[in-house]
């Protein structure tokens, strides 16, 4: 139920994301089908693309919470912003494409 919630509010986040910003509307052609963009770093944001498929994975989910505590669904970058240093970032990224 809650792998659900978490999918869903993902959703929701980055769908007002793209209403929000054209320059997310405009960068969404870069994102290959079955991906989805998200911003990750503390100061300067740096883009990611990532599989949809981590959307179930705990450890992303958990990232989501971050995020939605944060920034709600106001988005500084206009797409999913996730609140979390990049090298911690890469090592949840690392962990979850050898899974």
């Amino acid at each position: 139920m809650a792998r659900h919630f978490h999918a869903v509010l993902a959703k929701q986040i980055l769908c007002r994301s793209v209403w929000i910003t054209n320059k997310s509307a405009s960068r969404s052609s870069d994102v290959p089908k079955g991906f989805l963009a998200v911003y990750v770093g503390e100061m300067d944001k740096k883009r990611f693309v990532v599989p949809v498929s981590y959307l179930n994975e705990p450890s992303f989910q958990d990232l989501l919470s971050k995020a939605e505590e944060e920034f709600g669904f106001n988005h500084p970058m206009g797409g999913l912003t996730i609140p979390c240093r990049e090298d911690t970032f890469i090592d949840i990224l690392s962990s979850l494409s050898r899974s």
